[in-house]
């Protein structure tokens, strides 16, 4: 694997986290939350009376944005999943029980916990981001697939 460092732009990621650094600084100071996605969707299953709109409005506005940013700015991406449905599909399970085992996703515990200095949301991005560098290593070097 390498890195095409001719078409290799780091301004768009850059702005995208300034931008989800200051979503989720306002997040908790205008409503009181962490923006952790893992929290809100699994909200929504039950939905909740009084509950819902917000919680929509923020999926939706988390799926419309790339759609909105490739109309608006020419951003366009192409991205390449080198694997087969049934792996996607057991890694979609996977990181489901994780983020429920582990109270939060990469959001919740990545970004917002790491940035009020929570202790327990640095073991879990530890320990999630070394789970995943072991499995893509064990995957890709060990296993070869």
């Amino acid at each position: 694997m390498q890195i095409d460092w001719l078409t290799f732009s780091p301004g768009p990621a850059f702005l995208g986290g300034v931008l989800l650094g200051l979503a989720a600084a306002l997040y908790v100071i205008l409503h009181g939350r962490i923006l952790g996605i893992s929290g809100i969707v699994s909200g929504l299953l039950p939905p909740k009376e009084g509950d819902t709109n917000w919680r929509l409005s923020l999926v939706l506005g988390l799926l419309s944005a790339p759609l909105l940013a490739s109309f608006f700015f020419g951003l366009h991406t192409i991205t390449v999943i080198d694997a087969d449905w049934i792996t996607l599909i057991i890694a979609g399970l996977l990181v489901g029980f994780g983020a429920n085992y582990g109270s939060g996703c990469t959001s919740g515990h990545g970004v917002c916990g790491l940035s009020r200095l929570s202790p327990r949301s640095l073991v879990a991005t530890v320990s999630f981001m070394s789970a995943g560098f072991f499995i893509v290593f064990v995957t890709r070097h060990v296993l070869g697939l």
